[in-house]
């Protein structure tokens, strides 16, 4: 992201370096282990990473620009971190308490979201489906100053490591769709358990897991917000949510566009640098063109997020469209490099299968056109 304001590229090359420092290092063994270790959790708190937005009253940075979080992401993209577990953690869980909570959750949670000591998870998607929330079959029954919780849910990120879990529940059997509530579940409630963690096509070191709940004990003040309203906060969140995703997307098309230009200038065929092909020139200055759009496109969302003027239709629109070209892009960059992205170790390779995730979560491109259709009144 073009920045003129100094303390915003102070900012991102301040990321650079503890990103070098801290992360770089370890990413491989992250990535072998399939999680990325809690100390790491811990690093992000020190440096201020965690609960950018959140109010120095509860342990954050009070860093309401989304800007912050955006350079963040860039800067992980760039060098090919993981970046969905701390976005999870970031940009929808410690959103959802900071906006939703209660002053008691928020001082018995933020402080710790924020310096690391606990990791968050958010779980909405289960085994018969992920979509529609309205079918939601978790269920969560109030008896006295307990939630009686039971269900199940599936490819939950950081379900591994997450010491708490906001989690979707039906609450109500009633009109449909309007019976969602979310409650809280902390790591030793009885009756939770998790899975193994899943072995993904990418994101290796993004620990993803099932999560079951067999007659859990909730606290009553451990619900967020009021109770059937779960679908409200959903569409509050999402705009956050699709934005952060949209974050991703552009960086890791500008990010496998500028390795594959560097290549295309080297390597050679038939006597001549490969960029040098009609065919391949005209293809890259397509997609150059479409990734500037892109980003002007997404800091135009993130001026009108911080203004609280961007509609989660237009939301819905910017992740459409900015997912589909990374895949696009990461799909016609890897073909120019060719046999030597298909290794495991190739970041042309990691770019592209850890891409093709962008289009489901948070919203599938085919919801995505539903939601936008329906805006426009068809």
């Amino acid at each position: 992201m073009t920045m003129n304001t100094g303390v915003f590229e102070d900012f991102r090359l301040s990321c650079r370096k503890f990103i070098e420092q801290e992360a770089m290092p370890y990413q491989s063994s992250w990535e072998e282990q399939g999680l990325v270790d809690r100390s790491f959790w811990l690093k992000l708190g020190e440096a201020g990473l965690l609960g950018m937005g959140v109010s120095t009253e509860y342990g954050g940075q009070n860093k309401t620009d989304f800007r912050y979080p955006a350079i963040f992401t860039e800067e992980l993209i760039r060098v090919g971190m993981t970046a969905p577990i701390i976005i999870s953690h970031n940009d929808v869980i410690a959103s959802y308490l900071s906006t939703f909570g209660t002053e008691e959750q928020k001082q018995r949670w933020l402080p710790d979201l924020c310096n690391g000591k606990l990791i968050a998870a958010i779980a909405i998607t289960e085994p018969s489906g992920g979509s529609d929330s309205a079918e939601i079959k978790t269920t969560a029954k109030l008896g006295g100053d307990h939630y009686l919780l039971n269900g199940s849910k599936a490819y939950i990120t950081n379900g591994i490591n997450a010491d708490i879990i906001v989690i979707a529940v039906k609450t109500d059997a009633g009109q449909r769709g309007q019976g969602i509530s979310l409650l809280v579940v902390e790591r030793d409630t009885p009756g939770f358990s998790r899975g193994e963690a899943l072995n993904k096509l990418g994101w290796h070191a993004s620990d993803t897991a099932a999560l079951c709940f067999k007659d859990c004990l909730i606290p009553k003040n451990n619900l967020i917000g009021r109770e059937n309203l779960g679908s409200f906060y959903f569409m509050t969140g999402m705009t956050r949510e699709r934005i952060s995703i949209s974050s991703v997307a552009v960086a890791s098309a500008e990010s496998a566009l500028t390795d594959t230009l560097a290549y295309v200038k080297e390597r050679q065929a038939f006597g001549q640098a490969i960029g040098s092909f009609q065919y391949n020139r005209f293809m890259l200055a397509q997609l150059d063109t479409e990734v500037k759009i892109a980003r002007i496109y997404l800091d135009d969302a993130i001026k009108r997020f911080n203004d609280e003027a961007l509609s989660l239709d237009d939301a819905a629109r910017l992740k459409l469209w900015t997912t589909e070209l990374q895949v696009k892009v990461a799909d016609r960059c890897l073909q120019l490099h060719g046999g030597s992205a298909y290794m495991s170790d190739s970041l042309i390779g990691k770019n592209w299968v850890n891409s093709r995730i962008q289009k489901i979560y948070g919203g599938t491109s085919e919801i995505l056109m539903e939601v936008i259709s329906k805006s426009m009144g068809l």
